[in-house]
């Protein structure tokens, strides 16, 4: 019978997910020449072949990815146990990485930080800013332990099997005006169909609110928007909008900061554009130090939804 070595297993199930040599040896911090040894000894312990030549790479054989299956589950059982040990001790202690998007980093991540280096000092709490697309394989890899996320109206996010998706806060998007721009000039809600000939401000194309904004404006307005500007920081998008002239449709989270500059208006259009922001983990037991920072997140997120909610946003 093998006695298995985890940290091979770990290696091959890291190859399942990430495909070359060189991605696994980048996310282990090996050379990839030592990536290739250590499963060149669990492929002879295994006694059959697990890699095959497939071009300059490898990939898996059958025998590989059955046993990068097994691999997959015994690290869940072991990280599990450890969780499950960390708890019977009561010692708050541990690494836990987080990513997040801009805002959420910003507005999230950071105060939580600040908050455990008080209240659980022997917490090592590390953050990411990430987009999704790069965080949901780190994550179910065990190389991140949650991810703050977003999903907008109509525009669901994937939800992978393995992962808890937890709703932590509901918001509207807003219109956001330069403050001399004519539509300003009241309190009033704003159509969007009222910015048909306006230059806008989103993100990237391919981002969840990019595809918002296009497809707010041709639902709602019967028109494709100028998006002529894109940045997914949301500041560098309002110092857009200051600066240029242009408009943008923004989650009410990126606007906290009051800036005589700007002006919010809500939009008239119904229903409302709405976003979501997320916590992903896992789909297992938390252990002491993640099981804190969760609810240091739950705790800000309370904070800020009061804010949201209860302030008055800049040019209202």
């Amino acid at each position: 019978m093998n006695s298995w070595d985890l940290r091979r297993l770990r290696i091959l199930h890291e190859l399942e997910q990430r495909v070359t040599l060189a991605a696994v040896a980048t996310a282990l911090g090996y050379s990839p020449s030592a990536i290739s040894q250590q499963l060149a000894v669990l492929e002879k312990e295994a006694g059959v072949p697990l890699l095959e030549k497939a071009g300059r790479g490898v990939r898996l054989t059958d025998a590989g990815r059955l046993l990068a299956h097994h691999a997959g589950v015994l690290i869940a059982a072991t990280e599990a146990a450890q969780a499950d040990l960390d708890s019977l001790s009561g010692d708050v202690r541990g690494t836990v990485r987080a990513g997040g998007l801009q805002s959420a980093t910003r507005r999230v991540l950071i105060p939580v930080l600040a908050d455990i280096q008080v209240e659980r000092p022997a917490v090592r709490f590390e953050i990411s800013e990430l987009e999704l697309e790069q965080a949901l394989p780190e994550l179910k890899l065990g190389s991140l332990d949650l991810v703050i996320s977003d999903e907008y109206s109509g525009h669901p996010r994937p939800r992978p099997p393995g992962l808890r998706h937890e709703v932590l806060m509901d918001e509207t998007l807003k219109i956001v005006l330069p403050a001399e721009h004519p539509l300003a000039a009241d309190d009033q809600p704003v159509s969007i169909a009222a910015l048909r000939d306006e230059v806008w401000v989103a993100s990237a194309s391919g981002t969840g609110h990019h595809e918002l904004v296009v497809a707010a404006c041709r639902s709602r307005g019967g028109f494709d928007p100028d998006v002529r500007h894109r940045s997914n920081d949301a500041d560098v998008q309002l110092a857009l909008i200051r600066s240029t002239g242009a408009v943008g449709l923004l989650p009410a989270l990126t606007l906290l900061a009051n800036n005589p500059a700007l002006a919010v208006r809500e939009v008239i259009d119904s229903p409302l554009v709405t976003r979501q922001l997320l916590m992903l983990t896992r789909d297992r037991p938390p252990g002491p130090a993640l099981d804190a920072v969760l609810t240091a997140v739950r705790r800000q997120v309370g904070r800020l939804a009061h804010q949201v909610h209860g302030q008055v946003l800049p040019g209202q």
